[in-house]
């Protein structure tokens, strides 16, 4: 089978279509060869999509947490009802990167308010006060109302802490790939908490 440039397979000399619509339901049904070829096919895609909203270590877990949603996502993968396959990836990748840093800077908010610095000097009743107490507020709702006690140890030693995947692995004493799955379950949930208000 061969393969376009924006990944949709085709038909030398022929209609592409039927071998189009073959690899759309393979890719709905999540079949594994499927999956597989997306993931060696399409890495370097969504690693430059990401790295143009995100840097440093985190990067690459970002890129596999992409990669782990098309995998676990039916929802997602329907999504996509053919066309520009390399084009979709892109904006997926990129809206997850965009996602991840506008909670990156409400954990790194919420770790400046509780610990030392300029950012814990802010005055009461001052603008960045309130924008601290809020995000303190809302991580510390979240994790009371929303996040299960099983996963508060990843919560705290990542989005707390700080500390980075390796590190945060050993001090739990997780694998890896545990820590990285309910890393991506807490954040996921967090995501819907602050879309849906529930801090109010």
């Amino acid at each position: 089978m061969a393969v376009s440039a924006e990944g949709m397979p085709s038909l030398e000399g022929g209609s592409p279509e039927p071998e189009q619509d073959a690899w759309l339901r393979a890719f709905h049904a999540g079949q594994r060869a499927c999956l597989e070829s997306c993931y060696r096919d399409y890495l370097d895609t969504v690693d430059r999509a990401v790295g143009c909203v995100v840097k440093g270590a985190d990067r690459e877990t970002l890129v596999h947490e992409v990669f782990f949603r098309l995998l676990s996502d039916v929802s997602l993968r329907q999504s996509f009802n053919g066309g520009a396959f390399a084009s979709w990836l892109r904006v997926v990748a990129r809206n997850q990167a965009i996602d991840y840093a506008r909670r990156r800077r409400l954990e790194v908010s919420f770790a400046g308010e509780t610990g030392s610095g300029a950012a814990g000097d802010a005055v009461p009743d001052s603008p960045l006060f309130e924008e601290q107490f809020d995000v303190r507020w809302t991580l510390e709702r979240f994790r009371d109302r929303c996040l299960p006690a099983k996963w508060r140890a990843v919560f705290d030693a990542r989005f707390v802490a700080h500390r980075d995947q390796p590190t945060a692995a050993r001090t739990i004493g997780l694998s890896r790939t545990t820590l990285a799955y309910q890393e991506y379950r807490i954040r996921r949930l967090l995501r819907r908490f602050v879309l849906r208000g529930e801090s109010k």
